[in-house]
């Protein structure tokens, strides 16, 4: 874990109420799997979920914004108790806004992370951009902070770290687990 993190970052994640994730190379490698019969696999990191649920009972809501549709991705969402997932949006930027909108914040308390191209102007029109650690560089330029892990393992888990710590809820979710 990179703790502790710089103070500046600090002070921008405090102000995120709202996670928004791009799905294909950060919640997942990024590679597509695909069984015989034409259905999608997805795989997602065990410690990505938890470091979600640990950020939504710290009231930061949670959206997923892809390009792409999948069944596996919205069991996934029930499963973690995502309710804002939006699936075949091309349109990030556009998608971030509405969601904003929608759950009553302006850009400046959403966080978006994402890895490639199509995630740049979403990433922008936030108040944190992440980019994980194999994203594209234009992506890692346009980002105010990049993890350590790659996509689909763990670099999810680092950006609700952060979060945590910049709420000042790391300690209580510490303890909860010893």
């Amino acid at each position: 874990m990179q703790v502790p993190f710089p103070p500046e970052l600090l002070q921008r994640a405090s102000a995120i109420r709202l996670l928004a994730l791009d799905v294909d190379g950060t919640l997942t490698d990024g590679r597509l799997w695909f069984a015989e019969d034409g259905r999608e696999l997805k795989v997602f990191h065990v410690r990505d979920g938890l470091g979600l649920r640990q950020i939504q009972r710290h009231g930061i809501k949670v959206a997923m914004i892809t390009a792409r549709v999948s069944h596996a991705l919205a069991l996934r969402a029930q499963e973690l108790g995502v309710e804002q997932l939006y699936q075949g949006r091309d349109d990030k930027r556009a998608c971030l806004v509405e969601i904003a909108r929608a759950v009553n914040l302006p850009l400046s308390a959403c966080a978006m992370v994402g890895d490639d191209l199509p995630d740049i102007a979403a990433m922008r029109a936030s108040g944190l951009a992440v980019a994980v650690a194999d994203a594209h560089p234009w992506a890692t330029a346009a980002a105010h902070w990049s993890t350590q892990r790659p996509g689909g393992q763990g670099a999810v888990r680092e950006v609700c770290d952060l979060l945590l710590h910049a709420h000042g809820a790391a300690s209580i979710e510490r303890e909860r687990w010893q």
